[in-house]
């Protein structure tokens, strides 16, 4: 039940707003004078439920300074409306946990780590009623490893520095030791590690040279990516012997129909056209439609 000392401590200010001018000195701020005022509805509830996720959520418990919550956050680019979440986050895992939760953000360049790591102040000029500080991991601070020896010590944090040093100069020296340590790991350890790893440079140019490091360095592990690499490769194999076979036997491709061949990925497909290549007299007869 809320109390009569409760309502009056803050209903003075809705009945008078000016009194926080005024009380200002007594804490020791000094608040510009203000223009104008609006008494805002107290009710916080969303009206429409607002789904709100962080990207990971751990909880630690420690011997002597007992638990917090880590909250980890990928953050490709500078997104300024993260920010609001960012400090929504803490102070809703703070309220429902009752355990202190710590912010972590992961970046891929300098520039959005740069940007992370600035503390999120809230509140006017004059005083900061609530901050953020977030611990931001990058290109900046991760360790470079490019010793196989180093790498194996810890295959996570060897991950880690891969994906997070995707845009530097020294990704294709991290790759390199990063497979060739997990030559060396059981396949049941080493396939989600190197998943992981392709996942985190999606589209980005390391990530041609990881899927060759896999074809060649993990050519024993069976893990999808891996036989899907093992595929396109027998697959390019097949489409050269292809081009060679009709260019001995004087057959002259149109560049559309050399770019079919070059793109073409389905092995069965590239096997009938060389075997058809061998004897055929036209290039419709090698491929012909069946």
């Amino acid at each position: 039940m809320v109390s009569s000392p409760h309502e009056a401590m803050h209903r003075v200010f809705q009945d008078h707003p000016g009194l926080f001018s005024r009380v200002g000195p007594a804490l020791g701020v000094d608040f510009p004078r203000y223009t104008s005022f609006d008494v805002m509805p107290t009710d916080l509830t969303e009206l429409q439920p607002v789904e709100r996720r962080v990207d990971t959520l751990l909880r630690f418990d420690t011997e002597r300074d007992g638990s917090f919550l880590l909250a980890v956050e990928a953050q490709g680019r500078k997104d300024p409306a993260k920010l609001a979440s960012w400090a929504y986050y803490l102070g809703y895992l703070n309220s429902k946990h009752e355990v202190p939760p710590v912010l972590l953000v992961v970046c891929q360049d300098r520039a959005t780590a740069r940007w992370a790591s600035q503390p999120i102040r809230i509140g006017p000029a004059a005083w900061t009623s609530f901050a953020v500080f977030p611990l931001v991991a990058g290109p900046h601070n991760l360790p470079v490893i490019t010793d196989p020896a180093e790498a194996a010590e810890d295959l996570a944090l060897a991950v880690l520095a891969a994906v997070t040093h995707a845009k530097e100069p020294d990704v294709g020296a991290i790759l390199k030791a990063l497979s060739a340590a997990l030559r060396d790991v059981p396949e049941d350890v080493a396939n989600p590690l190197a998943e992981l790893t392709a996942q985190g440079l999606g589209k980005l140019p390391a990530a041609d040279l990881w899927r060759n490091l896999m074809a060649v360095d993990l050519s024993f592990y069976k893990s999808p990516m891996v036989q899907e690499i093992r595929e396109e490769s027998r697959a390019e194999g097949e489409a050269r012997a292809l081009l060679r076979v009709l260019q001995s036997r004087g057959f002259r491709l149109s560049a559309e129909l050399e770019q079919q061949v070059s793109g073409c990925r389905d092995t069965a497909t590239l096997n009938r056209w060389l075997d058809r290549a061998v004897t055929a007299e036209t290039l419709d007869e090698v491929f012909a439609q069946d």
